[in-house]
């Protein structure tokens, strides 16, 4: 009974942080969804065009938001050691607003240099696209949109800095409604950037960057406000980035440097497939980054789960309770498996309604990029639980601080397994796309179960080293 207690208890405090989290992302990814739709309006050329310069953005993107990432962890450490101070000696204040307010800065300073620097190679990534094997109608209407999208990384990254800010101090509720109304004003912008209507220029494609850019800025600032008018998190907001500190910009960047790794090797993972789906022509992109976006809605979720039990791994550890720690793992991957399978279920059932948004069954220039779509689903119905699950170890390792681990077994899952999988696959056994596909199922499989493993190893170390008054779970 006490067990089944812990349980619900732990499951309560993961949904309270991760449901949230996992709705943000989803409302987040709303906007690559919108603009994946209103892409393949614009025909399958324009799909795989956007699509091509989309995977740039989210390669250069997903690094930058892991190099904010563990600032989340650092805030509810630094939280949770105020919370103890304040049982003890009344000493919170002192202990806790000079460290948050450093992070913050620190976090501001990290996320302007990783945006300029990101923005800069994601024009140069875009120029040299035809030498990567990509059609060149293609490649030119992915440069224009890519330089319309390269402005947008610098606020996007700010918002995440704030974002696990937030999150850390578990105060994450406001990023819901700045989310959902972000989707709305970025469906708005992208009709109105892409047939130049309300007054505003008609520029196709490259229109749907133009509104994304502005969206990132407009979301940035809006949780910014937010932040301020709350009266627990505006005092500790500084945003002063010339004023960091160099040693926590230092730590900062020790931390994420490896989360950065980690998230660019799986990032860079799925965009060496998309280049190589590319090399089998414009239906097999197109169907390749329509697939890609429904397994990147269903990520979110993971998404949500792992930050939540990242930071309440790292909340427990600091107060010394390893035995809730386990169960953290146990609780996010059965929430996990849940919704995957729920999601599976429809992909194999009526896959032609999945894929309703991306293509129109009754053109013909749309048939052969719909039927290579439906025969990814079958593989992706499984991928997506390891995907999950892997996501959810890296959150569980960063709870550890143990952020270096993760990069190197990303190497060995995706790079060292999965690559040569997929190339073997898709190639010599020429399984094309689908082949790919399959590469990275055994790739995600193989990471899943290597993080997981180094999770437990660790955590048990942990106990093992720690004081004997401490709480030491089984």
């Amino acid at each position: 009974m006490q067990q089944l207690a812990a349980l619900a208890r732990d499951s309560r405090a993961l949904a309270a942080r991760a449901v949230p989290l996992a709705l943000t992302q989803l409302a987040q990814v709303a906007l690559t969804t919108t603009d994946t739709i209103m892409m393949g309006a614009l025909g399958t050329e324009a799909l795989a065009a956007g699509g091509l310069a989309l995977v740039i953005f989210n390669q250069l993107r997903t690094m930058g938001v892991g190099l904010v990432t563990s600032v989340g962890n650092q805030v509810a450490a630094a939280a949770a050691r105020a919370e103890r101070a304040e049982e003890t000696d009344g000493t919170a204040e002192r202990t806790d607003g000079a460290e948050v307010r450093g992070l913050v800065r620190a976090a501001m300073a990290v996320a302007t240099l990783a945006g300029i620097a990101g923005a800069v190679l994601m024009v140069l990534i875009g120029q040299a696209a035809t030498w990567l094997g990509q059609d060149a109608a293609v490649a030119h209407h992915a440069q224009g949109m890519l330089a319309a999208l390269s402005p947008g990384l610098l606020p996007c990254l700010w918002f995440q800095a704030i974002r696990q800010f937030t999150v850390g101090m578990r105060r994450p509720q406001a990023l819901l409604q700045i989310t959902i109304a972000s989707v709305a004003v970025n469906a708005a912008l992208n009709w109105a950037f892409i047939h130049g209507t309300w007054g505003f220029p008609e520029l196709g494609l490259t229109g749907i960057g133009v509104a994304t850019s502005s969206v990132y800025l407009l979301s940035f600032l809006a949780l910014y406000a937010s932040a301020r008018r709350d009266a627990q998190l505006a005092p500790l907001l500084s945003l002063d980035f010339w004023h960091a500190d160099a040693p926590t910009v230092r730590r900062l960047l020790g931390l994420g440097t490896p989360i950065a790794a980690t998230y660019g090797s799986e990032a860079g993972f799925f965009s060496v497939t998309a280049l190589l789906a590319g090399s089998f022509g414009a239906a097999a992109l197109a169907a390749h980054t329509a697939v890609n976006q429904l397994i990147y809605i269903v990520f979110q979720v993971a998404v949500g789960l792992s930050h939540a039990a990242s930071i309440n791994v790292s909340r427990e550890l600091t107060l010394g309770e390893y035995t809730a720690a386990r169960r953290i793992k146990n609780t996010a991957l059965a929430c996990g498996a849940a919704v995957t399978t729920l999601v599976a279920v429809l992909y194999l059932t009526v896959p032609e309604l999945v894929l309703r948004p991306y293509f129109d069954p009754s053109s013909a220039g749309d048939r052969q990029g719909l039927d290579v779509a439906t025969g990814l689903l079958a593989v992706v119905a499984v991928l997506q639980f390891f995907d999950c699950a892997q996501n959810i170890g890296v959150g569980l390792l960063r709870g550890l601080d143990d952020t270096k681990s993760g990069f190197r077994i990303t190497l060995v899952g995706y790079w060292l397994v999965g690559l040569p999988a997929a190339w073997l696959f898709a190639y010599p056994l020429g399984g094309e796309t689908r082949g790919l596909w399959l590469g990275l199922l055994i790739g995600l499989a193989t990471t899943a179960v290597l993080l997981l493993r180094r999770y437990s190893l660790a955590l048990t170390a942990r106990a093992a080293a720690a004081p004997s008054t401490a709480p030491v779970g089984a």
